[in-house]
């Protein structure tokens, strides 16, 4: 009897790169709750300085994401990057609130 490719819906290159994705996000913002303080939010934010170069590229990569601006968006990068770790915890929340079924 041959081996079926079966691939269950776990396995989808869809929900492999969501769940990447949540990683990196909780990765993104356990690295801010150890590196930053929120008040400094407030002065603006030497991101870059705050956080090692090993933590570094997948925060910078989640942050910049998060805070791309959009056509027509002229809020300045530092209000861009408040609301990007709001995001940040809106989806780290989403994803833990989740029950995923085994």
């Amino acid at each position: 009897m041959g081996s079926t490719n079966v691939r269950t819906l776990e396995r989808e290159p869809a929900a492999l790169a969501m769940r990447i994705g949540v990683v990196a996000a909780e990765a993104a913002l356990a690295t801010f709750a150890r590196n930053l303080d929120v008040d400094d939010l407030e002065d603006g934010i030497d991101f870059q300085g705050a956080i090692g170069p090993a933590e570094w590229p997948v925060f910078s990569l989640v942050i910049d994401t998060l805070a791309e601006a959009g056509p027509g968006d002229r809020r300045t990068l530092d209000e861009r990057r408040a609301d990007a770790l709001n995001d940040l915890a809106r989806i780290c929340m989403a994803a833990k609130g989740r029950v995923e079924v085994a």
